[in-house]
């Protein structure tokens, strides 16, 4: 019987979302994954090269998760402020600002975040879909927890 891409998409309106929809598999998967380790190492060394201490990194290092609050006003809201602060929009503008403005701290910041970003696609966190934490563009570690989450 011939693929058709019609037939990969049909499933039935009420059907509740698998948690493959949306979910990166094989390599491409990996290379999300080899992509967050190379944006941990970097970050780690230029915070290193801008001579940031390293218990303000690692007293930093988890705060880009207090956007999991976010579920507490719903999945959807919860799914925005997390995705939000989990893609790299978000640290390397302000990276940039904070450069051309010569403002170490900022810099410092920033790279502690996209750090943060980085070891969270090694783990396999990815971005959020809304119907639920567990849910997210890489699978992985939120995975076993199936898509519906907190």
């Amino acid at each position: 019987m011939p693929f058709s891409p019609a037939q990969s998409s049909a499933r039935p309106a009420d059907a509740a979302p698998s948690l493959a929809d949306g979910v990166v598999t094989g390599a491409p998967n990996l290379i999300l994954r080899l992509e967050g380790g190379v944006a941990l190492a970097l970050a780690a060394f230029g915070y290193a090269r801008l001579g940031g201490g390293w218990l303000a990194f690692a007293l930093l290092f988890l705060a880009p998760d207090l956007a999991m609050l976010g579920y507490f006003a719903g999945r959807r809201f919860g799914a925005g402020a997390y995705n939000a602060v989990h893609s790299y929009v978000l640290p390397v503008a302000l990276a940039a600002a904070a450069w051309s403005l010569w403002q170490p701290i900022a810099v410092q910041l920033a790279l502690i975040w996209i750090a943060h970003i980085g070891f969270d696609r090694i783990l396999g966190y990815g971005l959020k879909y809304p119907d639920g934490f567990a849910h997210s563009h890489l699978g992985g570690a939120a995975r076993a927890a199936g898509p519906t989450g907190p």
